[in-house]
């Protein structure tokens, strides 16, 4: 059997057929997850705002009006369902960005288990230290994979934004990896001579 394209499934998804609606879901629930994991750093938030991007993708399904690909359409709902989990998660009470993270299991048999986990969590919260405009590009570069093109339609920004944005968000997570062993005077982005 061939596999529909993304066009295929969303024709027959207006059309009414449930099967190609869970079809395209299942297809892009893997990568939108891993956006809005990236973008709000931590498991149980990108949970709830991926659940809300796909329950929003459905709903929205019929004004989607090909202009864009439909994985860069998806792309913008899971964005700004993250943004709004994000700002959720400010107004709420508990436990913070700290919190333990359970999902993780692996086997800690090897030195290299160690050093890829150290890695990954330093990656992660030297992330979770870039200014949300700058990490929402980067993660839609590389995370998603994005073209400057499709971020640019994503975010509603001209392309020159988003290249500006993601060099400055690469250069502040170089900057913060580069110094996480309490190394060097780290300057923020925000005092820093754009010049």
């Amino acid at each position: 059997m061939v596999e529909r394209t993304d066009s295929e499934l969303v024709e027959s998804a207006m059309a009414g057929d449930s099967r190609a609606i869970e079809e395209i879901l299942r297809r892009h629930q893997p990568r939108l997850r891993a956006v809005c994991r990236r973008i709000l750093n931590n498991d149980a938030d990108a949970d709830d705002a991926t659940q809300n991007a796909l329950i929003a993708i459905v709903r929205s399904l019929s004004s989607f009006d090909g202009r864009s690909a439909f994985s860069t359409w998806t792309y913008r709902i899971a964005t700004n369902a993250a943004l709004d989990e994000a700002r959720r998660r400010q107004r709420r009470p508990g436990i913070g960005r700290e919190e333990l993270d359970t999902t993780r299991i692996v086997d800690l048999s090897s030195d290299r288990v160690f050093a890829a986990l150290d890695e990954r969590d330093a990656l992660e919260k030297a992330l979770s230290t870039v200014p949300e405009d700058f990490r929402v590009a980067v993660v839609l570069r590389d995370v998603a994979d994005l073209d400057y093109e499709q971020i640019a339609q994503v975010l509603g920004i001209p392309i020159g934004t988003v290249r500006s944005r993601i060099a400055r968000g690469r250069a502040h997570l170089a900057d913060v990896l580069r110094n996480r062993d309490g190394v060097g005077d780290r300057q923020s982005l925000d005092t820093k001579d754009p010049s």
